[in-house]
């Protein structure tokens, strides 16, 4: 383990064993296979132990609906408080929890301590959201009568979460959720259980401090693909979320929809950027370069396909190859880095099977080798590539998650449109324009086909008060801020008469 993480651990309070299963602040052994847990800064292992079984996630869920229970007729603003003196947590560990997610995820220091704020941001999001879970008053066609719509607590929540953004998106998930009325039982990525397990421990923290609370709202279960699937199928969750590629979330949709569940998915993007005659240049190198290596492109945000128009096409190329070459690419606890290792050999045997096709689709690919000079031995460190090719090339079609970027050329703005929805995913995107026509031809019905539509400013990164998500196969939900919490209750209308006559609705007569 690298020695920063066994401090930050013990600051934690996490006990030099790690444990898979936890129910609040009880923690138990996995029964399955063992996980050997590496760091992709230099592939030291970090953790070894056994991780939790189908059989256990069910009872992590069992345990969550039965605290739903008592949580559901807990007052919001109540349940507010706890995720008030949750995200003081977070403020006081915020620190400790960033070094984990730098040695799990391989983010460089800034960007693991940006994860920890998002965290703590829409804890307040969801602090204020707790006196807001308003409903509608309708007017009612039958005198004497009152329509409203209630919102209420929905049960547990399954939330499934990526190694990309190993604690942001489970806070997303959860402090709304708790608000909401709702325990969280989560299942994160084999690849960065010690980030999850110091953020159930702040749970944990919190929950000793809060004895009304019932300890299973916030339920952990480190598993395998197995472990997913309990998740899935078990009726007792009504709503699972789910980030991750597209493969995983068809997986879980289908297993979801075979019980009449909800599904709330955030899947792959392939994020496009128009870049047109009137941008501004400077503003152009500095967006596509942190959109296109930023945790060294393995963002669901991250910059993919750069559209440009064709008489910028050549310029811009050299000024982004020339920012490239400048780049401090090397272990990412170091001052200075901006571009830390992919998470695994596994995402570098990817790219480079990315690149092969490109080049066998007629692409011309600039950068992509690996780097072992002076970085950390055992880790993949790669140069952002830059691929010229065909908008036409099969593999533009694909997201790889690594720092590739595809550049096709336009000529006509309508024509750049068409070609940027081109794609079956659709999250994140941008046009970088001084033309205001362009700027709301790309932000109305006939322009991005995305969830995230952005004007002179990257598609990478987002602020938790907006809603976060996409189309097509990026899955359609939404999480975070605006009007998501929704989907973490249920709607009731009420209708109710306080005459002393019985009319019926629609004028309908039925005399007895």
């Amino acid at each position: 383990m690298l020695p920063h993480v066994s401090e930050a651990l013990t600051n934690l309070g996490i006990p030099a064993q790690p444990a898979a299963l936890a129910i609040g602040g009880e923690w138990t052994a996995g029964d399955g296979a063992m996980l050997h847990s590496r760091s992709p800064i230099d592939g030291a292992e970090q953790a070894k132990f056994a991780l939790a079984t189908g059989a256990q996630v069910d009872q992590a869920i069992g345990a969550a609906a039965g605290a739903f229970r008592a949580w559901r007729v807990t007052p919001a603003p109540v349940r507010g408080e706890f995720v008030r003196r949750f995200g003081e947590q977070l403020r006081l560990h915020k620190a400790d929890l960033a070094a984990i997610v730098t040695a799990e995820a391989g983010k460089i220091a800034t960007e693991a301590l940006g994860e920890v704020q998002e965290m703590i941001d829409v804890c307040d999001f969801a602090v204020g959201l707790s006196r807001q879970l308003y409903g509608k008053t309708i007017a009612s066609e039958r005198p004497g009568h009152r329509l409203a719509e209630q919102w209420l607590p929905l049960g547990p929540v399954g939330v499934i979460s990526a190694f990309n953004f190993p604690v942001a998106v489970w806070a997303w998930n959860a402090a709304i959720a708790w608000v909401c009325g709702d325990p969280v039982v989560w299942k994160p990525s084999e690849k960065t259980p010690l980030t999850a397990i110091a953020c159930q421990a702040l749970v944990a923290q919190t929950l000793a401090s809060t004895p009304d609370v019932p300890d299973a709202i916030s339920c952990l279960a480190v598993g395998g693909a197995d472990a997913g699937q309990a998740l899935a199928a078990s009726p007792q969750l009504p709503l699972v979320s789910a980030t991750g590629s597209t493969r995983m979330g068809r997986a879980v949709a289908e297993t979801v929809a075979k019980r009449l569940g909800r599904s709330l998915l955030e899947l792959g993007g392939n994020n496009g950027m128009i870049v047109t005659p009137s941008a501004d240049m400077e503003m152009a190198v500095r967006s596509i370069v942190f959109a296109a290596v930023g945790t060294c492109g393995q963002r669901c945000t991250s910059l993919r396909r750069l559209i440009v128009h064709e008489s910028l096409a050549d310029n811009l190329r050299d000024r982004v190859l020339a920012a490239y070459a400048k780049l401090p690419i090397g272990d990412p606890r170091d001052t200075g880095t901006l571009v830390g290792p992919l998470v695994d050999e596994a995402a570098f045997v990817g790219m480079q099977a990315a690149l092969a096709a490109a080049r066998e689709q007629g692409g011309v690919v600039h950068g992509g080798e690996r780097v072992t000079a002076g970085v950390p031995a055992g880790g993949y460190y790669v140069t952002p590539a830059v691929v010229e090719i065909a908008a036409s090339a099969p593999i533009v079609q694909q997201e790889t998650f690594a720092p590739i970027l595809y550049l096709l050329k336009y000529a006509d703005f309508d024509a750049a449109i068409e070609l940027h929805n081109s794609v079956p995913q659709g999250l994140a995107s941008a046009v970088l324009t001084t033309d205001l026509r362009e700027a709301e031809q790309f932000c109305g019905p006939a322009g991005s086909d995305c969830g995230i539509v952005n004007v002179n400013t990257s598609p990478s990164g987002a602020e938790i008060g907006g809603a976060f998500g996409g189309e097509k196969e990026t899955g359609g939900g939404r999480e975070s801020g605006s009007d998501s919490w929704k989907q973490y209750m249920r709607r009731a209308t009420n209708t109710v008469n306080y005459s002393t006559e019985l009319p019926l609705s629609q004028g309908i007569k039925f005399d007895v």
